[in-house]
């Protein structure tokens, strides 16, 4: 099968469409570019539809790198035949492929070989022929130093005869079908760890069966982590009887001395050879598809919380609270930099919460701090009632921000580098209070993985979730835009086209020539080609410039239009910019071309009614109940505040101001089925829950979404 069949088989996308997103891939454009600048030829595709067609081109080359070298391998072993190639060439699946190639494969030394070895594969083919009744006859004729007697020759010919069945694609995939759609998957104790305080957390699969194909992708992934760290076993099965009975109809055709033979071959084949390499390729692409869907809830998640509303560029003072270590106080200016830092010590031991106030209260003043961020961690809730005493001479807005990895950031080689005068603590805060600023531009510095808003993220293929959330990434920033003249080297990495070495150099050259002025100025940055330009520059912003549309994300190759747009409408570009009533009123269709049609100019005129809009929500202030301070203070049936800190397939996860989260379960998000948890709340969403069940013990909260 040719790469667009395949991809439309599993796509259901229009054959056009592939065509020319492959051809646009091949020509080296990113998938944010594509699906923004290319919409006539790809059909109005969006990333979506254009990640899946990645992914699957991804599929068919490795299917087609493995394809090319089976065959190789079997005209080497010179065996291969025309019919076989033909199954090969037709081969859908790698699966399909490795059981073609199965019987040619090198083999360690198997019972079966040493049968063979020892002249018995005569007898097995006069076995499978099922044409003799006297088998105790024809026996001895196989005698030798190796073979002593009738049992021993029928034993290897039954090793023969079960390596055969073991090689038969229908067979195996006969057993597939079984595996696939009734295998129930089921665990047990390992009885010496019953007692072990980290077992507990795995209880509920001490004792647990349920049909595989039913298991959701969570509970196999935790189940899966449970037998990896050794307190539970897990084990597979179908009906084996079944099974057999089914391969003797495709194997048995007479009911004589060969025919039992055959069928003691089969259960030999079954338990030995089939079984155990077939439930474990089930097991391995049922933890795929359980990867799958934890990478899509862990993607979703990142999304959310890259497009987390900002606070936008004003003067902040954060602080990273603490108890014993005091808490880190930093202030920073507009656009991020660090003017001032020091240490304070408002809670326990020292409790100098007078001298606490009085400084956050100057530094608020001499800074003009118009915003304070406290990070979430220990110390967060005394620290946040402190500063909610205090009476500041100008507004001041409080927020409480996640520090989920800002650790990570402060001990990494970007604030190394950003910081290289300032200690891990300093770096910790400023990083908490540029994440109020704009969450996307600070944690883009992460790796996605050390946030923390996905399930079994370190369970997962690594490689697949890295692919993952650098697509997410790349899409994220280039979603919102990037202000060429303030973006970090790790923000401009992920603009389309560029990557970590031109996004130095396009810091480099803003260091040493200062603000970039127009579009154009950007391709006097080194190594930056038309290549490069063509699809990263609608992603660039520059504010304040000397052309409008360079603070837009109208492309460049696209300013002729909108200045034939002004010209045939008497007015300066300036002018037509936001003029809503003018632009609702121009036929699009009169500025049609070979290449740029009505999806298009669409966006151009919804980007010049609203030019460089931030599309992200604004940063709301949020407070939780100042009588909940642990766990023992909640009490089923309370309706308390709380925000949204993670998603799964089986819930959310709410931060009601404490160390442990409330978990909504999808059953308690409404009152009508829930298919999908993210059509009822979103990452950082500020709800009302109503408390369901406490432990205490297992420090488990169950809440139900109120409102």
């Amino acid at each position: 099968m040719e790469l667009v069949p395949f991809i439309a088989r599993y796509t259901k996308l229009p054959v056009k469409s592939i065509q020319n997103t492959i051809a646009l891939l091949n020509e080296d454009c990113t998938v944010p570019f594509i699906s923004r600048y290319r919409k006539e030829r790809t059909g109005n595709l969006d990333e979506v539809h254009i990640g899946h067609i990645v992914t699957h081109k991804l599929q068919y080359e490795t299917l087609e790198k493995r394809r090319s070298t089976i065959l190789k391998s079997l005209e080497e072993y010179n065996v291969l035949t025309r019919d076989l190639q033909t199954k090969i060439s037709q081969a859908t699946t790698l699966s399909l492929l490795e059981d073609l190639y199965l019987p040619f494969r090198k083999k360690r030394k198997t019972k079966a070989e040493v049968a063979k070895n020892n002249g018995l594969e005569g007898l097995a083919k006069i076995i499978m022929a099922q044409n003799t009744e006297n088998l105790d006859a024809i026996a001895p004729k196989f005698f030798n130093k190796a073979v002593l007697n009738s049992a021993q020759a029928f034993e290897g010919a039954r090793h023969i005869i079960a390596e055969w069945i073991n090689e038969r694609s229908d067979i195996r995939s006969l057993i597939r079908f079984q595996l696939n759609r009734y295998a129930l998957l089921s665990t047990k104790l390992v009885s010496s760890k019953k007692n072990e305080e980290k077992a507990q957390k795995y209880r509920d699969y001490f004792d647990w069966s349920e049909p595989l194909s039913k298991c959701p992708s969570h509970r196999l992934l935790a189940i899966l982590r449970a037998e990896n760290e050794g307190f539970i076993r897990t084990k597979l099965e179908i009906d084996q009887d079944k099974v057999f009975y089914q391969i003797e109809e495709k194997l048995v055709f007479r009911n004589n001395a060969c025919s039992s033979q055959i069928k003691i071959a089969i259960q030999d084949a079954y338990k030995r050879l089939l079984f155990p390499s077939l439930s474990n390729e089930t097991f391995k692409n049922a933890k795929e598809k359980a990867d799958e869907a934890a990478i899509a809830v862990f993607s979703k998640n990142l999304k959310q919380l890259l497009l987390g509303a900002p606070l936008g560029e004003k003067p902040i003072m954060a602080i990273d609270p603490g108890f014993r270590t005091g808490c880190k106080l930093v202030c920073l200016n507009e656009r991020g930099d660090l003017e001032h830092n020091e240490t304070i010590y408002p809670n326990a031991p020292q409790n100098d919460r007078k001298g606490a106030m009085k400084k956050i209260s100057s530094l608020a003043d001499a800074y003009k701090i118009e915003a304070i961020a406290i990070g979430n961690g220990t110390a967060s809730r005394e620290t946040e009632q402190l500063i909610k005493q205090l009476q500041f001479r100008n507004p001041v807005e409080v927020y409480v921000v996640s520090e989920a990895g800002a650790s990570i950031y402060s001990a990494s080689k970007i604030a190394r580098d950003e910081f290289p005068n300032y200690d891990v603590t300093v770096r910790g805060a400023v990083s908490i209070g540029r994440r109020l600023a704009d969450p996307l531009a600070e944690l883009v510095k992460l790796d996605p993985k050390s946030i923390g808003v996905g399930q079994y993220q370190h369970d997962v293929d690594q490689e697949s979730l890295k692919r993952s959330l650098d697509a997410v990434v790349e899409s994220c920033v280039n979603f919102v835009g990037v202000n060429i003249n303030t973006a970090s080297v790790p923000l401009l990495s992920h603009v389309s086209g560029l990557g970590p070495k031109l996004a130095e150099n396009i810091v480099n050259y803003r260091n040493q020539n200062g603000a970039f002025s127009n579009r154009e100025e950007i391709q006097k940055v080194p190594r930056l080609g038309s290549k490069a330009f063509e699809q990263g520059a609608a992603f660039l912003r520059i504010k304040g410039g000397n052309n409008p549309l360079d603070d837009s994300a109208v492309h460049p190759e696209s300013y002729s239009i909108v200045q034939k747009m002004a010209k045939d409408n008497q007015m300066a570009i300036t002018e037509l910019i936001g003029n809503k009533e003018v632009l609702q009123k121009i036929d699009l269709k009169a500025y049609c071309t070979e290449n740029v049609g009505l999806p298009t100019l669409k966006d151009i005129i919804g980007e010049l009614e609203k030019p460089g809009l931030d599309l992200r929500e604004k940063a709301k202030v949020f407070t939780f109940n100042e009588n909940i301070r642990s766990i023992t203070d909640i009490r089923e049936g309370q309706l308390l505040p709380g925000i949204v800190n993670n998603i799964t397939n089986f819930g959310c996860f709410v931060d009601l101001g404490i160390k442990e989260s409330g978990l909504i379960h999808i059953s308690q998000l409404s009152d009508t089925f829930v298919k999908d948890v993210n059509e009822h709340v979103t990452l950082h969403q500020q709800v009302i829950v109503k408390v369901l069940e406490v432990d205490i013990d297992r420090k488990r909260i169950q809440l139900a979404l109120y409102k």
